[in-house]
């Protein structure tokens, strides 16, 4: 007796189009920790891993949380060292500084000390289950095919950014250590108008 589960030659087709080039999107990211520690350069409680070539990074998954694409999943290598020298790990530094500003509504020149501290982290374990906005790209996987991926997060002074980001929620560790009333303010940037654009881009 043939039924659908012994069947499946008129099963629907897997879609599996990619979220398309430069599309933003509101994310949670986690990482998978990897067993990695080096304590001379802060890598603790083994969120690191470590590759055969030596590389040095973050195994980071980004969950869609609304819009067309929620549910979709991204995977991105968060660089920390790289033995052919010191550019993986600056893209990695800078991909984690935008992404604390992305999540905290912090402007990129924003300098001021509730700024500066909103951009530190006590270890990697702080990242995980952190919500920002970021911009799809695409590269290739190990077997040549296109896959998509996080590699620019997008910060507050971007247009579409309150648009795509809605309410600023802070990590709690960041919160902790903000006062009460500038950490009230951040979770309230991300639905301010960005001072210096005209009402059109805001």
């Amino acid at each position: 007796m043939s039924s659908a589960w012994n069947n499946f030659n008129d099963a629907e087709s897997p879609a599996f189009s990619l979220i398309p080039k430069g599309t933003l999107v509101k994310v949670r990211m986690t990482i998978k920790p990897g067993g990695y520690s080096d304590a001379a350069n802060g890598w603790l409680h083994g969120w690191a891993s470590r590759g055969d070539t030596g590389a040095v990074y973050l195994n980071a998954e980004f969950v869609v949380l609304e819009g067309k694409y929620a549910r979709r999943k991204l995977w991105t290598l968060i660089g920390l060292h790289s033995p052919k020298g010191p550019t993986w790990g600056q893209m990695g530094r800078s991909f984690i500084k935008g992404v604390l500003n992305s999540a905290n509504a912090l402007h990129p020149d924003d300098m001021s000390a509730a700024a500066q501290q909103g951009r530190c982290i006590e270890s990697f374990g702080d990242l995980d289950g952190t919500v920002f906005v970021g911009k799809v790209d695409w590269e290739k996987d190990s077997y040549g095919e296109d896959k998509a991926v996080i590699k620019v997060p997008i910060m507050p002074d971007h247009p579409q950014y309150k648009e795509v980001m809605g309410a600023v929620q802070l990590l709690p560790s960041q919160a902790a250590a903000m006062p009460a009333h500038i950490a009230h303010a951040a979770n309230q940037a991300a639905q301010t108008p960005i001072a210096g654009r005209p009402t059109w881009a805001q």
